[in-house]
């Protein structure tokens, strides 16, 4: 199988007994991530962002570029293995967490397909459809892969970017 290099959000909004903060939360997974079939190809820096939803607590925010020939179903799993070693339990959407780990993109993968990316519910689903609104995976993810272009959107991480952080009321042109 063919080497694909894979785009990894990471965030953390509460501390780990044994790692400490969240940022070394972070730190920490990113040193957990290379190995076992998964090599860490760039790491963006780490970054405090305001929470998204109910949580009160402030979220410290990365990205990660690994380069692995898993299959995506099976990178996923160990990101979700890493998750719970860290201590995170499956419950309340946009509680804290002591880490989230999410495939943001794989090359030009797109899964479940290109008929039923947008409508996909469940699953893995490549690239992440929430990332063109998410300014804190788009701002480490720009650092790191600002050309990677969004298989379905036709877009780059950088165009992404530039229109997340557009001011309210501009419209494309």
């Amino acid at each position: 199988m063919k080497s694909a290099m894979v785009l990894v959000a990471l965030g953390s909004n509460k501390p780990h007994g044994r790692h400490g903060p969240p940022r070394a939360v972070l730190v920490a997974a990113m040193a957990a991530l290379d190995g076992d079939g998964i090599k860490l190809v760039a790491q963006s820096r780490i970054r405090s962002t305001d929470p998204v939803g109910p949580s009160s607590r402030s979220y410290a925010n990365a990205a990660v570029v690994v380069k692995t020939k898993l299959p995506l179903p099976e990178l996923l799993r160990r990101l979700k293995q890493l998750e719970a070693k860290f201590g995170k339990r499956r419950g309340q959407r946009w509680g804290a967490r002591t880490l989230d780990l999410d495939i943001i993109g794989a090359g030009d993968a797109v899964l479940p397909s290109r008929l039923r990316w947008r409508a996909a519910v469940h699953g893995l689903i490549v690239p992440h459809p929430r990332l063109a609104g998410r300014r804190f995976v788009l701002d480490p993810c720009v650092e790191i892969a600002p050309d990677w272009r969004h298989p379905v959107l036709n877009l780059t991480v950088r165009q992404l970017h530039a229109r997340a952080h557009r001011p309210k009321g501009i419209a494309d042109g």
